[in-house]
């Protein structure tokens, strides 16, 4: 499903510990690490993807977090143009991404990367909050800045004051 500018619907997830760190995962197969995320079905909401993405890239259930919250709205990244499909009708030039935050309530041996045929990932860790925006791919840095600087206030009371004193990373 692509919208009518080229972007496809998508959901990515920030998920939490105590600590606030955050779960990060390693692409199966690839030497690059990313937050779970994924595409929307035609019959699901934001929400619903984002709950079903969490169960099949790293097995957990809705029971295992707590929704804290959504972007207010959607995130977009372009894709660079060499992972351009020209072939496909109509081209995806990018994702529209809805971004959600969850606490992870769950034992770490409820995070499983194996259920299926084909694994997103196969590793994950627990990282600083800010970690991902120095490790991600280039062209998901910005959206990765903006899903984290939106839903730092809800994990960091400290937070407002420094951006008052600070720019923005």
């Amino acid at each position: 499903m692509i919208d009518k500018d080229g972007f496809r619907p998508n959901v990515g997830i920030i998920l939490c510990n105590e600590e606030n760190q955050v779960l990060w995962a390693q692409r199966a197969q690839h030497d690059s690490w990313q937050f779970p995320q994924g595409g929307i079905k035609s019959h699901e909401t934001p929400e619903q993807a984002a709950y079903r993405e969490l169960t099949e890239e790293v097995g957990l259930l809705p029971q295992h977090v707590e929704l804290i919250a959504s972007t207010r709205g959607w995130l977009r990244y372009r894709l660079p143009k060499r992972y351009l499909r020209y072939g496909n009708k109509p081209l995806c030039i990018g994702q529209k991404q809805r971004w959600f935050l969850m606490r992870f309530t769950g034992k770490e041996e409820d995070v499983k990367l194996n259920l299926h045929e084909k694994p997103e990932f196969d590793d994950w860790r627990w990282v600083d909050y800010w970690t991902p925006v120095d490790e991600i791919v280039f062209f998901k840095r910005r959206v990765y800045e903006k899903a984290l600087h939106e839903f730092a206030p809800l994990l960091f009371p400290e937070y407002r004051r420094k951006l008052s004193n600070k720019k923005i990373r």
